[in-house]
């Protein structure tokens, strides 16, 4: 494609986006439904961070072997988001099955930077960087990640290729 003008070149280069999933990493298909989309049958924006979150609350449970629901009822901590920011390539259609692909960044001390990939058929559709800090639901305060719980960011880290 030959691009014309600024935008059109911004919008080609988009389409070209191509996104292999690195070994190890926890990516789960999401199937695109009504409830979705708004009325151009496009995936309504908002809808993607409920998808981000359930993401997050699989990839503790099912990657990294702690019940996410344990940490919050049990243990009493939360893990809000403090800074998200996303570009969307493309646009997903209802009927279309989404990869959603969960890579981290950083361990800080209390937080963690997230990259949420999602794609299509190797296509990047939408790259989302989030960061989340663990605090105390009863604080509402910051608090230290547990040794145990590093230790299993870190090692995820390794394995998809960014510790």
């Amino acid at each position: 494609m030959v691009a014309t003008g600024p935008r059109e070149w911004l919008h080609s280069s988009m389409k070209t986006d191509r996104f292999v999933p690195p070994p190890g990493a926890f990516t789960r298909t999401v199937p695109i439904r009504f409830s979705h989309c708004d009325p151009a049958g496009i995936v309504y924006f908002p809808h993607y961070f409920d998808m981000f979150n359930g993401l997050v609350e699989d990839w503790y449970t099912e990657q990294l072997g702690v019940n996410y629901a344990n940490l919050i009822l049990g243990d009493q901590h939360g893990f809000p988001y403090v800074h998200i920011e996303t570009d969307f390539k493309l646009p997903s259609r209802m009927g279309e099955r989404l990869d959603l692909t969960l890579l981290l960044t950083r361990v800080g001390r209390s937080s963690l930077s997230v990259v949420i990939v999602g794609h299509v058929g190797g296509v990047e559709r939408l790259r989302a960087r989030l960061v989340t800090a663990m605090t105390s639901l009863q604080t509402h305060q910051s608090v230290e990640l547990p040794r145990a719980l590093r230790d299993k960011f870190e090692t995820y880290m390794k394995q998809t290729g960014h510790g």
